[in-house]
C-alpha cells in the first residue's frame, strides 16, 4: 500500500499540499478499515518518501494513534531533517500520542536532550496539541512548562521559534503560568521568545497589528 500512496503522489504534476493532501484523504478512506498497526505500518514505509503525509495517515485514522508505542514513535520520527518535518511529526504524531498517553514525559524530556536540533525542536513542538483546541487539547500546564524549561537556555534558531510557539499555545489556557516562566527566566529567555509571547498575552496575536 505505501508503494501505490508514493506512485499516487509522485504522479502529481505540479505537487503541492492541496493536491497531495488529496491523494492522501483518498487513502485515508481505503485504509479505514484496516486495523491500526497495519496503517502505521503504511506510514513507516512511506516515511521516508513522503514524510508529513505519512504523518496525516496515521492521524486521520480511528485507530492508528492508539496503536503507537515509544519505539513506534521514534522510528517515524527517524530522519527528521527539516522544520517541516518536525512540525508534522510534533503536530501529527508525537503530540497527539503524548496526549493520549501512547507514550510519557520522560521520552519527551530525552528529546530535549539530544544533540540533534531536530528532535529538541520535536520535544517543544509535542507540547502543541495538549494545548490546541483543533487537536483535542484542553490545557496542560504540567506537561508543557518542564519541557519549556528544558530548553529555555537553548539558542538553536529552530528551538527558540519552537519554545515562542509553545508558550503561546499555552497561554490560550493558562496566561498567568505562562507569565511566572517568563519572570522566573528573565534574561534566560531569548529575545524573540519574550517579545512574541508577550504580544500573545497582551493582544492575542503573536504580532501586534501595524499602525495605519
Amino acid at each position: 500500500m505505501a508503494d501505490d500512496v508514493a506512485a499516487d503522489l509522485d504522479a502529481i504534476a505540479h505537487p503541492s499540499v492541496e493536491p497531495m493532501r488529496a491523494v492522501r484523504r483518498a487513502y485515508s478512506r481505503r485504509l479505514r478499515a484496516i486495523p491500526g498497526p497495519g496503517v502505521v505500518a503504511v506510514a513507516l514505509a512511506l516515511r521516508d518518501r513522503h514524510r508529513w503525509v505519512a504523518y496525516e495517515l496515521v492521524y486521520h485514522h480511528p485507530g492508528a494513534l492508539a496503536a503507537l508505542d515509544p519505539p513506534t514513535v521514534e522510528r517515524l520520527g527517524a530522519g527528521m531533517a527539516g522544520w517541516g518535518d518536525v512540525d508534522a511529526f510534533g503536530r501529527y504524531v508525537s503530540g497527539p500520542a503524548w496526549l493520549r498517553d501512547r507514550i510519557d514525559a520522560g521520552l519527551v524530556h530525552g528529546w530535549a536532550a539530544r544533540p540533534d536540533r531536530w528532535w529538541r525542536r520535536a520535544a517543544l513542538v509535542s507540547t502543541v496539541p495538549l494545548n490546541l483546541r483543533a487537536a483535542g487539547g484542553t490545557g496542560d500546564t504540567a506537561r508543557t512548562v518542564p519541557v519549556c524549561e528544558l530548553l529555555v537556555d537553548d539558542r538553536d534558531d529552530m528551538v527558540v521559534k519552537a519554545l515562542s510557539w509553545a508558550l503561546r499555545a499555552l497561554v490560550e489556557w493558562d496566561a498567568q503560568a505562562v507569565r511566572r516562566f517568563l519572570a522566573d527566566h528573565g534574561d534566560g529567555v531569548a529575545a524573540r521568545v519574550r517579545r512574541e509571547v508577550t504580544t500573545k498575552l497582551e493582544t492575542g496575536r503573536k504580532q501586534r497589528p501595524r499602525r495605519p
